[in-house]
């Protein structure tokens, strides 16, 4: 379906009514293409494996995880007056927006004239083929769509925009100052950024990640602390078990042993009762002399 046909479709009102909002002439991420077998930068496996753990981690403390919205390789569909223009981000997040709790309702792309809301934050991955682009010096082609660099900045206006070259290990943080991006200085040794609306880190983690090691950007806590993904979690909570359940072993058989102890020691002092009656000791001297009660040698005197 072509432009011209959609805005002849969502377009023609009666000339009596009042124009409607562009959230209902304009096309739904149900009329919207969700696919562009012509762009650059195919997903590769990296492009799989880094946005999901991107989505494990990331829990801002100052937003519900109901109004979290976070988009892995969806179209972005940023511009009422050109419908069909679109971004696909590899990874961002969008604060304030409801997310899906039915399967029938989950996305099929973001329409920011139906949400109303832009991304807090765009995550690229940077991959050869979309370098130029992913780092604002592609330019735009006449009578082409605006650049990604142009739609995050002028556009969108997203606050904060992240690039990540995982060939070179560098972690590049822009934010949006005066309408244009500027980039943020970040240690080399460990780069990192602390998003203080967010109550969360960004930073590059060295460790396995689905089997596979190497260096991943990840989200991190107030205590510097990487945020544990589902997998974690519940290794950390069987293990966090299994250590309660060995030292409760360890309590309940410390415990045997010191009753099995004093069953002993209680034995052996009364095995010394037949030698101390012989020497005609009292049962109350007896008693003071092995540690027991009158009662127990007095017991142990009288025929069964």
């Amino acid at each position: 379906m072509t432009q011209t046909h959609y805005q002849t479709q969502y377009y023609s009102q009666d000339e009596h009514q009042l124009p409607r909002p562009p959230s209902e002439t304009l096309p739904t991420m149900y009329d919207l293409p969700s696919e562009d077998p012509e762009e650059l930068g195919l997903p590769d496996e990296f492009h799989d494996f880094q946005p999901k753990l991107l989505r494990e981690t990331c829990k801002p403390k100052t937003y519900p995880a109901a109004e979290c919205f976070i988009g892995t390789d969806l179209n972005l569909y940023y511009d009422s007056r050109h419908p069909l223009w679109h971004k696909r981000p590899d990874w961002f997040l969008c604060l304030g927006v409801t997310i899906a709790d039915r399967q029938e309702d989950l996305r099929w792309s973001y329409v920011l004239w139906q949400e109303s809301v832009s991304p807090f934050l765009v995550v690229e991955l940077l991959s050869p083929g979309t370098e130029k682009d992913d780092l604002g010096s592609k330019v735009r082609e006449l009578g082409k769509p605006p650049t990604k660099w142009e739609v995050y900045e002028r556009i969108l206006r997203v606050p904060f925009y992240v690039v990540y070259d995982r060939y070179e290990n560098q972690l590049r943080v822009f934010t949006l100052r005066s309408g244009q991006y500027e980039q943020l200085a970040l240690t080399t040794s460990e780069p990192k950024f602390w998003f203080e609306q967010l109550e969360l880190g960004l930073g590059v983690w060295q460790g396995v990640h689905h089997g596979i090691e190497g260096k991943w950007l990840r989200w991190y806590d107030a205590a510097g602390n990487w945020v544990s993904t589902h997998s974690e979690a519940r290794q950390t909570a069987e293990t966090a078990q299994q250590r309660a359940e060995a030292a409760q072993q360890m309590a309940e058989a410390a415990q045997k042993s010191a009753e099995a102890e004093a069953e002993a020691e209680r034995l052996a002092r009364r095995s010394a009762i037949p030698r101390l009656v012989s020497l005609g000791l009292t049962p109350a001297q007896i008693a003071e002399a092995i540690g027991l009660s009158v009662s127990e040698v007095e017991e142990w005197m009288s025929p069964s």
